[in-house]
């Protein structure tokens, strides 16, 4: 399986490319379906996709953009290689295949620079040792008597009394 060829549902990985074009060309590959053209595959995601020129990156550089905004590890990345690039790029995510599996054709003028996986989270934890973490460790409650309480009820029924007396009291 080559760079280019993107597997069904695969996720985590950022594809960076190098743009050997003019820039008014460049920053057109921003529109719905240029990047689809040059890439040689359908139907892309342009909001997973990044293109811009490396001197908008300032002093974060394409190693502090993959590494601290793609979340790739340090060392899949080779800082004098990425700090050497010029000109226009394009980052693509797997999100922007749309869990779709793809062959990358692209155009003479893209270069592909180096696919890069973003560093999973590791969901494992330890064992809980403590007391409380152990099954049925909470205090049990006494089992409370089920019966209803009428004394609200009660009071209503006196208060509803006193208030039709009354007003027979009144009428006669």
């Amino acid at each position: 399986m080559s760079d280019l060829t993107v597997a069904p549902h695969e996720r985590g990985v950022i594809r960076l490319f190098t743009l050997d074009m003019r820039p008014e060309e460049a920053k057109f590959q921003r529109e719905p379906g240029a990047a689809d053209q040059v890439l040689g595959v359908d139907g892309l995601d342009i909001g997973q996709i990044d293109i811009f020129p490396v001197s908008d990156l300032e002093d974060l550089g394409l190693y502090g953009y993959l590494h601290e905004g793609g979340g790739v590890s340090e060392d899949q990345l080779n800082r004098t290689m990425l700090d050497a690039i010029e000109g226009w790029v394009m980052a693509v995510r797997s999100a922007a295949f749309r869990g779709q599996a793809a062959t990358l054709n692209p155009d003479p003028r893209v270069r592909l620079l180096g696919l890069f996986t973003e560093e999973a989270t590791n969901w494992t934890g330890g064992v809980i040792e403590t007391e409380s973490a152990k099954p049925f460790s909470a205090p049990q409650n006494p089992v409370e008597n089920n019966a209803p309480r009428r004394i609200g009820s009660a009071i209503l029924a006196v208060i509803a009394l006193l208030i039709v007396g009354g007003a027979l009291w009144l009428i006669l």
